[in-house]
């Protein structure tokens, strides 16, 4: 069953990427990604969330800021156990 016209799976799915995000940091800029996605009226999906994330690594200018995207970016093909 859909709801909003997300699956219930990518829900939860990213609802699981921000309990993952420990750091406030890491939560903030999910957030403001899922801000853009949402303000654009695209889909909120797995595939989004990347896209942004790789667009601001292209995009970042510092080594800090390159590790913090790749952390986010590990959790998104993070596997669950």
């Amino acid at each position: 069953m859909r709801q909003n016209g997300h699956a219930p799976e990518a829900i939860s799915d990213i609802a699981r990427y921000f309990n993952q995000a420990s750091q406030p940091s890491q939560q903030e800029t999910l957030g403001e990604i899922v801000v853009e996605i949402l303000r654009a009226g695209q889909n909120l999906s797995r595939k989004a969330i990347c896209s942004k994330l790789l667009r601001r690594l292209e995009l970042a200018s510092t080594p800090e800021d390159e590790s913090h995207l790749h952390e986010l970016i590990g959790l998104l093909f993070r596997r669950e156990e």
